[in-house]
């Protein structure tokens, strides 16, 4: 696993990864970051012209909304790095007609899957190694200049999701909204993300159902206090709610944009100002409409001894992804921020396309259907003050 652990962070610098499937070596790098004096070089040490891999969403957005998997694309003549970034990420672009195609192979599963994993567009370049270049490929190895790994090591960091959490320190923090609060931090075993858990009151006058809010990070709603959203409100409500109650957890996750980072958070803001709503900008750019594990939340609230919740939520994603991690749901609490003018369709899109019991915010009649028995549809009282 250290081998794929490292990949991401080397992916992330811009530099060329091999990745070795059942005998086959490959040298793939980002389009993130891509220059055209990388790409000659990438393909020079492989033997080979490159191919473009993107992933199944972006794949939908460019017209072909068949395709399941990523896709491996062989342009000829091959694109220069600017035209290839528009290919990955570039709204309206159209594939040269009669682009071959194919279901990327596992090496080109995987890079996709680690650029995902490092939050930058899941879009590739990828070369296959000749025998005549395998040679200097193993030089380049050899002397630390390139880093391989396996593709099934890297599918298998990939598909395990945060795994062994370390509690690296903690301290009491005092909040407005609840004056005895302590925070917990959370280091995953890459280095990549950390997660905090805002523990409020005492743990031992707790509810029996303890009061649970996750809360994924929003640097521009949290901090900044962002129109665009209702985060930041739901951040501040959710600690008042939880000290209100007697106290519990608010779990403060690194998953910014839905877990697509910063980055990309911001690319899909200038497509919204383009009349897209978030799924689709997020499509665009080649994202699901949800990235995030909630894992990571299972694993914090069992180191926490917490097992039993009252969730803070409008998201049934978030009910069941917890009650299938083995967290006893008991109830569920709406909590709500603002409608204003500028987070409205923003909220709708929640409301109509993610599935969130914002109808009673939003003045819509009824509750979405439950996607599941383990779902819990009906809200107790919301938190909005």
């Amino acid at each position: 696993m250290r081998q794929a652990e490292r990949a991401i962070f080397d992916l992330r610098r811009g530099l060329p990864v091999l990745v070795r499937n059942n005998g086959s070596d490959t040298l793939v790098q980002a389009v993130e970051g891509l220059n055209d004096s990388a790409l000659a070089a990438l393909q020079a040490l492989s033997g080979s012209p490159a191919c473009l891999v993107l992933s199944s969403h972006r794949m939908a957005a460019l017209g072909f909304s068949e395709v399941k998997t990523p896709v491996t694309l062989c342009l000829a003549p091959l694109p220069d790095s600017v035209r290839l970034r528009e290919f990955a990420a570039q709204r309206g672009v159209q594939l040269p007609p009669g682009t071959p195609q194919a279901a990327a192979d596992k090496a080109g599963q995987a890079t996709i899957r680690l650029l995902s994993r490092a939050q930058l567009l899941p879009a590739a370049v990828s070369c296959v190694v000749t025998p005549a270049q395998s040679a200097a490929v193993a030089a380049a190895l050899a002397s630390g200049e390139l880093l391989a790994v396996e593709a099934d090591t890297a599918l298998q960091l990939c598909a395990s999701g945060p795994g062994g959490l370390s509690r690296v320190s903690e301290a009491r923090v005092p909040l407005i909204d609840a004056e005895e609060s302590r925070f917990v931090l959370f280091r995953e075993p890459d280095g990549i993300r950390e997660h905090v858990a805002i523990v409020i009151g005492d743990p031992g006058a707790w509810p029996a159902d303890v009061p649970v809010r996750l809360h994924s990070s929003c640097l521009t709603g949290d901090l900044f206090g962002s129109l665009r959203c209702d985060c930041g409100e739901q951040l501040r409500r959710g600690v008042a709610a939880i000290h209100a109650q007697g106290g519990g957890v608010l779990l403060y996750l690194s998953q910014e944009g839905r877990g697509i980072g910063l980055a990309n958070k911001l690319r899909a803001y200038g497509l919204q100002d383009e009349g897209l709503d978030t799924i689709d900008a997020d499509q665009i750019i080649g994202f699901s409409q949800d990235e995030r594990d909630f894992r990571v939340a299972h694993e914090m609230l069992e180191q926490l001894g917490v097992s039993r919740i009252l969730l803070l939520t409008n998201n049934p994603s978030k009910v069941a992804a917890l009650q299938r991690a083995g967290i006893n749901v008991t109830a569920r609490q709406a909590i709500y921020g603002e409608v204003t003018e500028q987070n409205q369709r923003y909220l709708t899109t929640k409301a109509n396309r993610h599935g969130h019991w914002l109808h009673e915010l939003l003045n819509e009649q009824g509750e979405p259907a439950s996607d599941g028995p383990e779902c819990l549809p009906a809200p107790a009282t919301a938190a909005r003050s």
